[in-house]
């Protein structure tokens, strides 16, 4: 998939509904405020990093394709900074954010334990790092046998798969929160993913947010 279709996803009724819920869950546990700093990991073109901007964070996206970097910068403020880098050796110094965010990007590289690691070492204060949730309907509809789609390679976990990946690290307050119940684009969906809380286990996205120590 190139970058222009993907991004244009975003513009379709599902598109958008799914991507403003797993924002608003991502949001809603980072707790940041306007002028806060945010480090988008995996941000491809770009579509997280422009709505946390929109809230006022100082933010910078990181991603490892240069040309998915390229419309990013193109369709963006220039007010974003956007950095080329490996989630698993990020070029930065600890705590250099006040925030981490990643949205259902390190499912898709080797290694997550040790992407994780960098998230929390570069996070000063809080993370949300989400990822592709085996228990859920988007999975029956999009994950199996290899995944379609844009969800083509990915791997889907669970709750426990989630939690290990952080054991051992210097967190703190970590809970799981999950968005995307019902991934059509109806009304219906829209109302029910309103009122349906997020601590149930069986959204497509699985969040894992907390403090660093």
């Amino acid at each position: 998939m190139n970058p222009a279709d993907y991004d244009a996803w975003y513009d379709t009724p599902r598109g958008r509904r799914i991507g403003e819920a797993e924002y608003a869950l991502a949001a809603r546990q980072l707790d940041a405020q306007p002028g806060d700093s945010l480090l988008d990991v995996g941000c491809g073109t770009g579509w997280f990093s422009r709505r946390a901007a929109a809230d006022g964070l100082v933010v910078t996206g990181l991603d490892p394709n240069p040309a998915w970097l390229d419309f990013a910068r193109a369709h963006s403020s220039p007010a974003l900074s956007w950095v080329e880098g490996d989630a698993r050796a990020l070029p930065c110094a600890d705590g250099s954010f006040d925030h981490v965010l990643s949205i259902a990007a390190l499912c898709f590289i080797d290694d997550e334990r040790r992407a994780v690691a960098e998230c929390v070492r570069v996070a000063r204060r809080r993370f949300a790092i989400g990822w592709l949730n085996r228990s859920s309907l988007l999975y029956w509809q999009k994950g199996r046998h290899g995944g379609s789609g844009a969800y083509r390679g990915a791997r889907w976990h669970d709750a426990r798969e989630i939690r290990s990946l952080f054991a051992g690290l210097p967190v703190k307050n970590m809970r799981l929160r999950s968005a995307i119940f019902l991934p059509a684009a109806t009304r219906c969906a829209a109302r029910l993913e309103r009122i349906l809380p997020s601590v149930l286990p069986w959204g497509g996205l699985m969040l894992a947010s907390g403090e660093t120590i």
